[in-house]
Parts: structure tokens; sequence; C-alpha cells
């Protein structure tokens, strides 16, 4: 079979692949990375690759030629934690963030996650489906080609529908691919203050017409003191996993809440945040498929502690890296930037980090079957970077390396 693209001259073609450890490299640095690489896409699927001379049996006289420069190639970025569709913004009450305002004495006068809710609970479909694409481009610029999306801004049936069909629309109406998670359970609205119980069977209510609708495939809980319990998040993932719904939990962001070793008992996809992991819980996700997704850009923006990403990797944990873009704690889409804050304050190494945005965050979706890799038989999501090696894209922060992205085999963005 001849291919209708190729991809040449990569400097470095980072497939993602997990080879077996080499002496003195971190259970997370087993990651391919070819020099002189090339690669070649049939339809929308990747052929075949490899290093050096392109072999002439996969060139026919149709086939395009794309010349890499000697950039660096690798899969398509995947943002596995996101709150992307919402309404408004929360730039009003940066000043009292930086001048250390509590979010409490925000909340009270209705900002923080009550700004968000009022304003996606005003916002038609259509405003926050255009909202939400005008974030998707610029993700998409920065190599993003798959994305995790959550409602949890509508604390009511009517609203979170909203925002999944938000997630089912976007899916047919631009290219970046949209895994779509319900997370009713994000916080409980004034109006339940009194009632958590009755909020909890509000949102558990919908997930027969979440199923019947095919609106959402994970379903998310924020357990935390002060927000759901560990008690109150079990019951609900158990019901939840009866409609069919994958796992995944806000975990052990604040407090440690053993929301890590809860996501090992029920068999989660991931565990998000963990900046408050215990040395158990750690132990709990060294033994389990689970995917450890930290979230440094929040620790970044609020001036907290940072997860403790060495430790975890060095006990043998796999992690994942995602922006957690939001209106209020990390209101950013870059990735890449994200990539950087990890190797300068989590001390992430760049095979690390580079696996950590690309295979280990499609098993964090339950993607790695198709995505999150550069391997034959896998969707032709790539990206070409302004970069002549990996550690160039870390060591020059806070600005894009993207040169050109492809999703589906398709170019979708030039810089």
């Amino acid at each position: 079979m001849n291919a209708d693209l190729i991809v040449y001259n990569i400097g470095q073609l980072v497939t993602g692949r997990e080879l077996s450890l080499k002496d003195g490299e971190s259970s997370m640095e087993n990651i391919e990375i070819l020099e002189n690489g090339y690669i070649a896409i049939s339809g929308n699927e990747i052929m075949a690759f490899g290093a050096g001379e392109v072999p002439s049996k996969l060139v026919k006289f149709t086939t395009k030629l794309l010349d890499a420069e000697g950039c660096v190639v690798t899969p398509g970025l995947i943002d596995s934690h996101t709150h992307l569709v919402h309404g408004g913004s929360r730039e009003n009450e940066f000043l009292d963030k930086i001048q250390g305002v509590p979010y409490l004495d925000i909340l009270e006068r209705g900002g923080g996650i009550l700004s968000t809710v009022k304003a996606t609970r005003e916002a038609t479909e259509d405003e926050l489906l255009d909202k939400a694409k005008k974030t998707l481009r610029t993700m998409l610029s920065l190599g993003v080609t798959t994305v995790e999306s959550k409602s949890g801004y509508g604390l009511d049936s009517e609203i979170e529908l909203k925002q999944l069909k938000v997630n089912e629309r976007l899916n047919h109406e631009q290219e970046i691919e949209i895994v779509s998670t319900f997370m009713g359970a994000h916080a409980v609205p004034k109006e339940y203050e009194n009632n958590r119980e009755e909020f909890i069977k509000k949102m558990l209510d919908l997930l027969p017409i979440i199923k019947e609708r095919k609106l959402a495939e994970f379903f998310d809980v924020f357990c935390e003191k002060g927000v759901f319990t560990t008690e109150e998040s079990k019951k609900m993932f158990k019901e939840a996993k009866k409609y069919g719904l994958k796992l995944r939990i806000h975990a052990d962001e604040i407090e440690n809440t053993k929301g890590a070793e809860l996501a090992k008992e029920l068999h989660m996809y991931s565990a998000d945040h963990l900046m408050a992991i215990s040395d158990e819980g750690i132990k709990a996700l060294k033994n389990s498929k689970v995917i450890a997704n930290l979230l440094p850009g929040t620790s970044f923006s609020l001036g907290k502690e940072y997860a403790p990403a060495r430790k975890m990797i060095d006990n043998g944990v796999q992690v994942a890296l995602s922006t957690d873009y939001n209106p209020g704690s990390c209101p950013t889409e870059n990735l890449q930037l994200i990539m950087q804050i990890a190797a300068l304050k989590l001390k992430m190494r760049p095979k690390e980090i580079l696996k950590a945005v690309t295979l280990n965050a499609a098993r964090s979706i339950g993607r790695e079957k198709k995505i999150g890799s550069i391997e034959e038989g896998k969707k032709a999501d790539f990206v070409i970077f302004d970069a002549k090696n990996i550690e160039y894209i870390l060591y020059r922060f806070g600005v894009n390396h993207t040169k050109q992205v492809f999703k589906n085999g398709c170019l979708v963005y030039k810089k």
C-alpha cells in the first residue's frame, strides 16, 4: 500500500511507544525517540514510521511529501482535564486574588464559582458553543488535538444538559476531538446548601438521560472538604457506573480525603489534582492502572503547593499533565506552558513530560488504542514543532513552538 502523505527529515520523531526501561531511567522515560525520522499516512491513519531513508515502496506519484526540515514531531497533544464549556470570565476578581482576599470572601459576594454558574445559566447554547470554539482554536494552535471537557457550571439539570449538548456539537463543528464528562457534582449550589441529599439525587437523576442521549463518556466528582465527602462521592460513582459511565475524580486537591485510594478501589481512569496526596495514596496508585493527572497551572495561578510529581514518578506512578482550563483557578489554554511549568516546578524530565501529554493522557481518557503515540493503525494526529530537540520546547518557555498541526491526517493549523 502506498502513502497519501509522507513527512520526512524529522530531526526527532517522538513516537511515544513504550520501550524497556534502561538503567537510570524513571518509570516514565521509556518512550521511543527516533533521529532522522519519517511518518507515512494513509487516509486518517498512520501506516508506517521509522528512521533514515523513506522506503520507496511507500511512495506513489500522488503521494504528498512534506519536509519537516529537521524539526521535532510528536503525537498530537492531549489536554485530558478541562472545564471548557462555561459562560463569562472572572478577571473582575483578579485584583482581590493577587491581594490575598480569601476565596470564601469572594464567594460571599457572589463571585468565585457562583459567578461562573450564573453566567453559564444565563448564556444560550449557541453562546456557549461560540465561546468554546474560540478557546479550542487557541488550543489547536498550541498543538492540542484531543480535549476532555466537563460540565459542572450549571448545577441545575437543564444547564448541565446544555453544557453536555455543547460538547456533543463541538465534536461535529470543529477539528479537536472532545471527550465529554458529566460533572454535575462540582459544587453544592446555594439553593441546596441545607438539602445536599436532594441536590445529589437531582444530579443522579440525570444519568439515565445522559446514557440514552450518549451525552457523556465519563463521570467526575469534586471530592474535597466542604464540597463532597468521600462517602458521598463513592455513592455517586457507584450509581454512575451502573449507567456505563467511566470514572475520574477531582482528588486530594486542598486536603487529603483519600481520593487517590478511592480511585484505585473503583478502578477509575484518573485521579486529578493530587497536591495533597498522602504516601498511602501514592502507594495505591503505584499498584493500579489509575493515571495521576496533575494540573500545575492551577498551583501556579493560585500560588499553592505543587503536586509531588517527582515522588510519584520515582515510586512508579504513571502521570499525565493537563491545563485544568477554567475561568477561575487556571484561565489558560496553553498546554505548552503547563509542560514548561512541569519541568521547572515539578522537576519532571523531558521524556516524562512528553509521555504525560500524549500516551498517559490518552490512557486517562480511554483512548490509548487510537491516539497518544505514533504507531501503525493509530490516528494520524501529530504536531511539528519549530525546534530541533524536545529540550528546547521546555527550555524556551512562554512562547508557542507549534509549526504545524495534523488531525486525522489533515493539516488543521499552520503557523
